[in-house]
């Protein structure tokens, strides 16, 4: 079938090559182009139609041979179902035993993930376009990651590790030209990309710049936005990525079993049945595991950096989130459940909205990688995990959550935060912070809260 599309393919550019050439009073030959001309110009339209893009080469089956042996006599749905099954334990024992290491391994983690979701989107955009000729295409795109980490986690130093660099003075000057240093890196970066373009291949080139800046987009700025979550609290971090982990897990379960009616067209396995599943599935698991994980210190404290023991510290007062409240039953249910109250922490209402939107709307994420890999015509983003594809198959969900975390954090939770704003004024110089000292007596003074006999 693919024989028979190059070869209708072939016939179309060579009736139209014959054609234009042929023509001597049209636009083109009166322009006087050649056969070269004409040929570029056909390159051109060619890389407009969908139809036209090259196939990347199918994946290796990556799956360890003691498993192909040990299931050798299933059929291939069911074969698929064991391999997904065990490696997917598999996985969640290594996040859990991440979990159990700490906030740092954690970050690590996330930061391991992205460069991995980077690579594979980046090596599709190099096979599919055949930029195997492009001057420094490669060597650029790596340096774009680098030069974007450099500026979000540098960010993130100059924000949560204040009294640390405050002690050092070679990161005092990093971090207070930080944002002057990284545009000059960036910069760099983009006039090297302006001196390596080349004749016959700007589209492409351009394409390819597009391309890395688009996947730095969706990889790099969301990777920030989950480290971002992990500071406010761990819980705020467990919670979102489990979601969407069972939700996963339960609509495969659900639609396997269950599975009848199609969902989208872009997910040929994906059903309705797997989808009203999942839903109801992930939204119970957020809500009790939310139950577990507010009980605990190391989950709810925000996560920061004691510069005096040089560790992250997970130790606070649990905010009015985590702190058992009673609530009303509403008096529908009153009838079907027997209680007029409950005790429940305020954080499991919000796990609520953070659980539908991993069922409800995370998806799309999924569904939005379905379509980008049938463009591209590809089964999977890579072959690293056998039965599940490529790192950015599993989360390809997982960014959007992310974003909607940032989001919902910032829009009704983070109000405040005094630990933070203590930080930034102990940068200042003294006599800086005997001008704030002055102004917030004054004010506290105006207020009836300061006594006006009270002298600096």
């Amino acid at each position: 079938m693919r024989r028979a599309k190059a070869v209708s393919a072939l016939r179309r550019r060579l009736f139209l090559l014959y054609g234009l050439l042929s023509d001597r009073h049209s636009p083109l030959a009166r322009k006087g182009l050649t056969e070269v001309d004409l040929e570029e110009r056909l390159v051109d339209l060619d890389l407009r139609n969908d139809s036209d893009v090259s196939d990347v080469p199918p994946p290796t089956d990556s799956t360890p041979e003691i498993l192909k042996r040990a299931l050798s006599g299933l059929s291939a749905r069911w074969k698929n179902w064991w391999i997904r099954g065990i490696l997917t334990l598999a996985m969640i024992s290594g996040f859990f035993l991440i979990i159990y290491l700490g906030s740092f391994m954690l970050m690590l983690l996330v930061l391991s993930i992205q460069v991995k979701c980077y690579h594979e989107i980046i090596t599709i955009g190099y096979r599919v376009y055949h930029s195997y000729d492009l001057p420094w295409f490669r060597s650029l795109s790596w340096y774009f990651l680098l030069c974007v980490n450099y500026f979000f986690y540098g960010e993130t130093v100059a924000d949560y590790f204040a009294t640390f660099v405050q002690r050092r003075e070679q990161l005092q000057f990093l971090i207070r030209y930080h944002r002057f240093i990284s545009f000059a890196l960036y910069l760099a970066g983009f006039c090297m990309f302006v001196l390596s373009l080349v004749k016959k291949h700007y589209r492409l080139q351009f394409y390819m710049f597009a391309w890395t800046h688009v996947t730095l987009l969706i990889t790099v700025t969301q990777s920030h936005l989950v480290i971002q979550n992990l500071f406010e609290g761990m819980i705020w971090f467990l919670v979102p990525i489990s979601s969407v982990i069972c939700n996963d897990i339960t609509a495969y379960i659900f639609g396997f079993f269950f599975g009848r009616t199609p969902l989208i067209k872009l997910s040929p396995k994906k059903t309705w049945e797997g989808f009203i599943g999942g839903f109801f599935s992930t939204v119970i698991f957020g809500f009790i595991f939310s139950y577990f994980l507010a009980q605990h210190q190391y989950f709810v404290c925000p996560v920061e950096y004691n510069s005096e023991t040089n560790r992250f510290v997970t130790e606070c007062e649990p905010s009015e989130l985590f702190q058992m409240k009673k609530y009303s039953v509403p008096p529908l249910l009153q009838a079907v459940l027997g209680w007029e109250t409950v005790n429940m922490y305020p954080f499991q209402m919000h796990s609520i909205a953070l659980s539908t939107f991993a069922s409800l709307i995370g998806p799309f994420g999924g569904f939005f990688a379905s379509g980008f890999k049938r463009a591209f015509k590809i089964k999977d983003f890579a072959d690293t995990i056998p039965g599940h594809g490529g790192i950015m198959d599993r989360f390809d969900c997982q960014y959007l959550m992310a974003t909607f975390v940032h989001v919902y954090i910032t829009s009704f939770i983070r109000g405040p935060n005094p630990s933070k704003l203590l930080k930034q004024l102990l940068i200042l110089q003294p006599e800086q912070q005997l001008s704030v000292y002055k102004i917030l007596k004054s004010h506290l003074v105006e207020k009836g809260i300061l006594q006006p006999s009270l002298r600096v």
